[in-house]
């Protein structure tokens, strides 16, 4: 399978913005060949602006130029975008509810040998609580780089995150793609996988080992994390009567969370969660932290037969 990295999506999608907008301006804190806009500086340097690294200034001077009638798209690491910039995000851009798009590289633990401090696992949890902030954690590449343009036509604030590593490219041109729309991409009855980001990949590995022992899951792609597909959660958790969720996150306040608090007011049922438990992440290469952390198929095919289990023993 073709693999490839996500950041190059968002780079593939803004250059695409850019050759059609000229109100698409892409500010970088200083990291612009790791974020991949620094094919905006070389093709479009008009619309592009170094800030060096100083995110804070960063999302402030977004935030003017969305004021001015700019649609500012702003990229760093998303452990720095999303912490060191969080009273920003909130007071200058969510408050006034402004057009300002986040785009959070080297999210979750496969970054690898930067280590912890470079390791977002915290910015669904912090960027989703935000009123008028909408949360995407895309596939893949050709995810992403669909997202990005999205984002562009999104009313709001937008954080878009991606990670650092190639991973499989399991969606193509013709995939379907909307903001608030999951997507399915297996239908079983037994257990429903619901995955974001590179987890999905992950998912989908699980549900085929899962078929060969006679276990049919259901595998949702909840790429848009807020505003979440309510009925697409509900629909999984109702077909299947339990849920797995995975996510390159930590568990609390994560997809997974997000996920609970639906099925908790809607549609209870048994509920297991792939993620990080508590803790922070060290150096190491990606595959060697996602096995040590539990972020593997394998991992999911253990939590789906507990899932599965409880539903059983909840049903005698």
């Amino acid at each position: 399978m073709n693999t490839k990295p996500a950041r190059d999506g968002f780079g593939e999608g803004l250059l695409a913005l850019c050759q059609e907008r000229a109100d698409v301006v892409v500010l970088d804190a200083d990291v612009s060949k790791s974020t991949r806009t620094n094919w905006i500086g070389d093709r479009f340097p008009k619309q592009f602006f170094n800030m060096g690294i100083s995110e804070q200034d960063m999302v402030g001077t977004a935030s003017g130029l969305a004021l001015g009638g700019m649609v500012p798209f702003v990229a760093t690491y998303g452990v720095f975008l999303s912490g060191r910039a969080w009273d920003q995000i909130r007071t200058t851009v969510c408050y006034n509810n402004l057009p300002v798009k986040f785009g959070g590289a080297h999210a979750g633990i496969s970054v690898g040998p930067d280590g912890a401090t470079h390791q977002a696992l915290e910015d669904i949890a912090i960027t989703r609580v935000l009123p008028n902030m909408t949360v995407l954690a895309p596939c893949d590449a050709e995810e992403v780089r669909k997202a990005t343009i999205a984002a562009a036509a999104c009313p709001g604030p937008v954080y878009i995150r991606f990670g650092r590593e190639p991973v499989p490219v399991i969606t193509d041109e013709k995939s379907p793609f909307e903001i608030g729309k999951a997507v399915w991409l297996k239908t079983g009855s037994d257990v429903a996988i619901i995955a974001c980001g590179a987890m999905v990949y992950q998912a989908l590995q699980a549900a085929d080992q899962l078929a060969k022992e006679s276990i049919h899951a259901t595998v949702v792609n909840l790429h848009t994390i807020k505003p979440m597909d309510r009925d697409s959660v509900i629909r999984a958790a109702s077909t299947c009567g339990c849920v797995v969720t995975a996510e390159e996150h930590q568990i609390a306040g994560g997809m997974g969370s997000a996920v609970a608090e639906t099925l908790a007011a809607a549609c209870p049922v048994p509920i297991e969660f792939v993620g990080i438990h508590d803790s922070f992440g060290e150096s190491g290469q990606p595959d060697e932290l996602m096995e040590k952390y539990g972020l593997s198929a394998a991992v999911i095919i253990s939590a789906s037969k507990r899932a599965l289990q409880r539903k059983q023993n909840a049903a005698t």
